[in-house]
């Protein structure tokens, strides 16, 4: 995987993102996906990082600042991550999370949280190598009926 190269997203990144994002979750892609992609790589204030082989999308992590959080300081938040199924376990996730972490240092952020499924062991474990921990936030939902 050296020829893989981690580089800042880009717009025409779109389409291969919600691939790979239907092809991890076995569903279609909503429209209103590809649109938020697309606004995140306009905002030069968010580290979205993608990873490229041969001229191809085969990864994503979109991230995000958070200035205004109940009572922390500006943070980072990883919303959400992808590797094609057929390049998964070989390191791009990390390669791309360490681009997002030095981002963030040179920006001044020392804290970058992100919010996982209890059930998803692979991505509790995931984060777990990149140094995650719990953090003193609990997620909280309404369901609108």
């Amino acid at each position: 995987m050296n020829n893989v190269v981690i580089r800042k997203l880009k717009t025409v990144d779109a389409d291969y993102i919600s691939k790979i994002y239907g092809d991890i979750t076995q569903k279609s892609v909503r429209t209103d996906f590809k649109k938020l992609i697309e606004t995140h790589a306009k905002r030069p204030e968010d580290a979205c990082f993608v990873a490229e082989l041969d001229g191809k999308v085969v990864g994503f992590m979109i991230s995000y600042i958070l200035t205004l959080g109940f009572g922390i300081e500006k943070s980072a938040w990883i919303a959400t991550l992808g590797v094609s199924p057929k390049f998964m376990g070989q390191g791009l996730g990390a390669r791309m999370a360490e681009e997002i972490f030095k981002f963030y240092k040179a920006e001044g952020i020392n804290n970058i949280y992100t919010s996982v499924r209890w059930d998803s062991t692979d991505l509790l474990s995931f984060f777990k190598t990149l140094g995650f921990d719990r953090s003193n936030f609990i997620n909280l939902r309404k369901v609108l009926e």
